[in-house]
């Protein structure tokens, strides 16, 4: 199986740096584990798109879309959770 290549975009930059420097390090290892396994237990699928998931982080959620004919995860917000459906 080939590996994802993990894409982040600008919002989803943006969003990191607002989050607190001890939590990072474990958003970002779950990130790259989607490069090996993009639908890993534990994610679902949001309603109203084909290809947007979201995956939990303690109390931050991680949403992202999946293109499997690019091999590409694009992380598209990393937000608490009661702010990342907005």
């Amino acid at each position: 199986m080939d590996s994802y290549r993990i894409e982040f975009t600008r919002s989803a930059t943006k969003d990191l740096r607002a989050i607190d420097r001890q939590l990072i390090p474990r958003i970002i290892l779950v990130v790259e584990a989607l490069a090996d396994d993009p639908l890993p237990s534990g994610c679902k699928k949001l309603v109203g798109s084909d290809y947007t998931y979201r995956i939990r982080v303690g109390d931050y959620r991680v949403v992202y879309e999946v293109h499997s004919a690019k091999l590409v995860v694009s992380i598209i917000r990393v937000r608490h959770r009661r702010d990342v459906y907005r």
